[in-house]
């Protein structure tokens, strides 16, 4: 048999990379301004049909319709609208909506799934079932199934205002009032109700006092998270435990308490009351926000779970072995040993779940909500025919969204990183 090396067959791959810009020279560059040129052509056919299809229909481009009025009411408002307001005011509320659920919905579906990972790892076998069952369930039902069995099944069937639900002053206070002996609050005060129309709760209305109040306590929040690091570092590094709980009981609450007594109190609280068919005073909590932050959030908290449980189990057993041989409790080992080194892990998938929350966030059009796509992409568009400006902005500010979260936790992974020593 011939041991003569043959001569390889003609390399096609390497052929094609230099036809498309590789050493070759000139044929790399002609075939790119081709493609370029393209690219160009069908942007330019784009915009033209477009600009023709808005002048047959009569419709102005550009942004000049923010300045009309909108016309419209909006249920729920975290700044001062009226029908009156334009429709720059439309969208800035439709965007505070979206970014109040998705805040609230990944606040909750962390500490959610945080618990129901560590249910799934309990040595408890009624605990770790129960999450397994939780998780199993939740995630494979569809997002927007839920949406609707919250806000159609559970909250519509709540009585009306008339029949609400009240949870009133004595409910809350008698044990108080048992065991200090304080005299009986006034009969049939409701501070909350619940009804088909949403959770009223009171209203908190700034004093004189809530100044002072706050700085303090973001004086004690701030002592509290200096105090939090040193007490890490002193354990890391020295291995000394220092107990902090003292302190951070006297910044956040022995200090804003001694600022009550000497300015007054920060706030008081107007109370809803029931007039005719339903509540004056108080706040509202509508009833399609919490259906869609409940579902949010547990939706999501199923996945969170499963993400927390591997990121966990990818950390070696020994790691706790070690944590019990310093005398660490089991508790004291995770939150310590355990969870550090596995939010390693647990970060790169955490971030995309958190995107996912934001965008199917704009599920709440079909139970009302107003969040921008509701009165954005949905009223005002339907209203104003801009069609391009307007699902263009909303599909920039989605996209801004993400990429700001993306980037808030790529710094948190890379610090998480640089303290592991990764």
């Amino acid at each position: 048999m011939s041991t003569e090396a043959r001569k390889p067959p003609p390399q096609i791959a390497l052929k094609l990379k230099r036809a498309l810009g590789g050493r070759s020279g000139w044929n790399g560059v002609a075939v790119q301004l081709a493609f370029a040129a393209i690219l160009a052509w069908i942007a330019y056919e784009i915009v033209a049909n477009a600009s023709a299809n808005l002048e047959t229909q009569h419709i102005a481009a550009g942004f000049g319709f923010l300045t009309n009025n909108a016309g419209f009411d909006v249920s729920q408002s975290l700044i001062s609208y009226s029908g009156s307001d334009t429709y720059l005011r439309v969208f800035v509320v439709g965007l505070l909506n979206t970014l109040l659920v998705s805040v609230i919905g990944i606040v909750f579906a962390t500490v959610i799934g945080f618990v129901v990972a560590l249910c799934r790892l309990s040595p408890n076998w009624l605990l770790s079932r129960v999450g397994g069952i939780y998780v199993e369930t939740i995630r494979n039902l569809p997002l927007l199934f839920q949406i609707l069995f919250w806000y159609l099944a559970v909250l519509a069937a709540l009585p009306n205002p008339r029949q609400s639900i009240s949870l009133s002053v004595p409910d809350i206070a008698a044990l108080i009032r048992a065991m200090a002996q304080l005299p009986a609050w006034p009969p049939n005060v409701g501070i909350a109700f619940i009804s088909n129309r949403g959770l009223v709760i009171p209203r908190p209305v700034g004093e004189a006092g809530l100044e002072p109040f706050l700085a303090v306590l973001g004086l004690g929040i701030v002592a509290s998270l200096a105090l939090r690091l040193y007490a890490r570092r002193a354990l890391f590094q020295r291995g000394q435990m220092i107990h902090i709980w003292p302190y951070v009981l006297t910044f956040l609450v022995g200090l804003p308490l001694i600022t009550i007594a000497i300015f007054g109190l920060p706030f008081t609280f107007e109370l809803p009351q029931l007039k005719g068919f339903n509540f004056v005073g108080g706040t509202r909590v509508i009833p399609e926000f919490v259906a869609l932050t409940v579902a949010l959030s547990t939706y999501t908290a199923a996945f969170i779970a499963e993400i927390v449980r591997a990121g966990i189990l990818s950390v070696h057993k020994g790691q706790m072995e070690a944590g019990s041989s310093l005398g660490l409790s089991r508790g004291a080992t995770l939150r310590l040993i355990v969870v550090p080194q596995a939010m390693r892990v647990i970060v790169p998938p955490l971030t995309n779940q958190y995107l996912n929350l934001t965008k199917n966030s704009s599920l709440a059009v079909a139970i009302g909500y107003p969040d921008l796509v509701s009165v954005w992409a949905g009223t005002a568009l339907s209203q104003t025919g801009q069609a391009i400006e307007i699902i263009a902005t909303t599909m920039g500010v989605y996209l801004l969204i993400s990429l700001v979260t993306s980037a808030i936790m790529s710094v948190y992974g890379w610090r998480l990183n640089r303290s592991l020593g990764a």
